[in-house]
């Protein structure tokens, strides 16, 4: 499913036009991208949270070249599902 699915399926959901569903993901998205920036984390109780996690630099390979190159540290996104969704899918 994509995006536009997304919006579609939460429109015809709950039963609103696929703009106001489109305003609600993109408010959802853009308020976790915001508090995951500031190292904070989102907690939907049974479906989830939103964590962030460093990752430390590396030495990794140019697969055509075979030489050394420096991956930097990061910042990743992590999810990790809630009881809830673990459950519904099993």
């Amino acid at each position: 499913m994509n995006k536009a699915q997304l919006i579609e399926a939460i429109a015809n959901e709950i039963n609103v036009t696929k703009a106001t569903a489109a305003a609600s993901v993109d408010a959802f998205i853009n308020t976790v991208t915001k508090v995951l920036k500031k190292k904070g984390d989102v907690r939907l109780v049974g479906f989830g949270t939103f964590t962030t996690a460093k990752r430390k630099a590396t030495t990794g390979r140019n697969p055509q070249t075979g030489a050394a190159i420096k991956i930097p540290a990061s910042v990743q996104p992590k999810f990790k599902p809630g009881k809830a969704l673990k459950d519904a899918l099993n």
